[in-house]
């Protein structure tokens, strides 16, 4: 029987760098959108069963961001990192350049599988957005080890900026508006995400999954965003004005709360903790600007220690769902906002202890 011939294959050449990720060789270049997206594929870990796999399953609220992220005329900066794998062709590499074979499916993506999907369909549109060229950090051949090692520095020692970030960095911001509902969606999404946070995981965003999260991120940014704008927002006017202040102020505001309603056994309870309810949150946020926050600035901290002695909840008088349940939306409201309020009027002084 005669020997099969291996096919030709178009290759394309550009300069390149390599380096190292540890002792792992990397080789990083610029090549073109289209040509990327025909060499590479996805190996989703727990589905594939070969070396290298490691991917999760794929989001289609992302994937549709992100097309319409390019499509509004945007790239990406950052690099697509990819595992070649094919072993009939392989890149020929020199110190100044490398050489790839445009062959299908050749080489696993590490890390941009939803960047990677997302410009497919943009470039459906749009035939054009093929032309334009991305970086890529190229490894050959690696073990699914190795590949895990670097997709877990990507997704666990690396964590993505903020968007709004650009205002604090820059002091630039197209609109406040814009960054308003920017920043509290960043602000919403930290708090749901990091596991020190009071909030953790109680945030339902848009595409998750049944189940996880009971205060709607709309209710988050509605809640904020008027105070999050800057020169006329709250957070501007008592100085707290980059995130990690905003972000620590929310977070020690409900763990301050969080505290006292663990003691009394409510707010691991999603039945029973109000402040998981759009009503409940709100009368919180309601207290927070409309009177803790003063307090808090004049005594020139926000830690949660000071926020517990000025919100100084008795344990036997906290309100819970039950109590709440069967009232219109703005009693319920007026009810969490009254509760959180009533131990800064206590402490304030008779009226005879005043001076005029």
């Amino acid at each position: 029987m005669a020997s099969l011939k291996k096919v030709a294959m178009k290759n394309i050449q550009m300069p390149c760098l390599p380096t190292k990720f540890g002792e792992i060789p990397a080789y990083t270049f610029a090549i073109k959108a289209k040509y990327l997206l025909a060499i590479h594929y996805v190996a989703v870990r727990g589905q594939d069963q070969e070396e290298g796999a490691v991917q999760r399953p794929l989001s289609t609220r992302r994937i549709n961001d992100i097309k319409n992220y390019i499509l509004e005329g945007n790239t990406f900066f950052n690099s697509f990192i990819l595992n070649w794998t094919d072993k009939n062709f392989k890149p020929t590499i020199t110190q100044q350049n490398i050489t790839i074979p445009l062959a299908p499916a050749a080489a696993q993506v590490l890390d941009g599988q939803h960047r990677l999907t997302g410009l497919q369909a943009a470039i459906d549109v749009d035939a054009n957005i093929g032309e334009s060229e991305l970086l890529v950090t190229l490894c050959l051949g690696l073990t699914t080890k190795e590949a895990a090692k670097i997709f877990l520095n990507i997704n666990t020692e690396q964590r993505p900026v903020p968007k709004s970030l650009v205002f604090d960095l820059f002091g630039e911001v197209e609109s406040d508006e814009d960054h308003a509902i920017n920043r509290a969606t960043d602000l919403a999404r930290s708090l749901n995400d990091e596991a020190d946070s009071p909030l953790y995981r109680l945030i339902k965003f848009p595409g998750s999954m049944r189940g996880q999260g009971s205060i709607e991120l709309s209710t988050f940014v509605s809640a904020f965003k008027d105070h999050l704008k800057p020169k006329t927002g709250t957070f501007h006017t008592y100085k707290l004005r980059d995130y990690d202040k905003q972000r620590a102020a929310i977070a020690n505001f409900f763990s301050a709360i969080r505290d006292f309603y663990s003691d009394a056994g409510i707010w691991e309870s999603t039945a029973k903790n109000p402040f998981t309810r759009a009503a409940g949150f709100n009368g919180a946020v309601d207290f927070f600007f409309e009177s803790l926050i003063k307090r808090c600035a004049e005594k020139g901290s926000f830690s949660i220690p000071s926020m517990k002695s000025l919100i100084g909840l008795d344990k036997e008088g906290l309100i819970g769902w039950d109590e709440l349940r069967g009232k219109d939306g703005k009693t319920q409201r007026k009810l969490i906002k009254d509760l959180l309020e009533s131990n800064l009027l206590n402490s304030l002084p008779d009226h005879s202890a005043y001076e005029f």
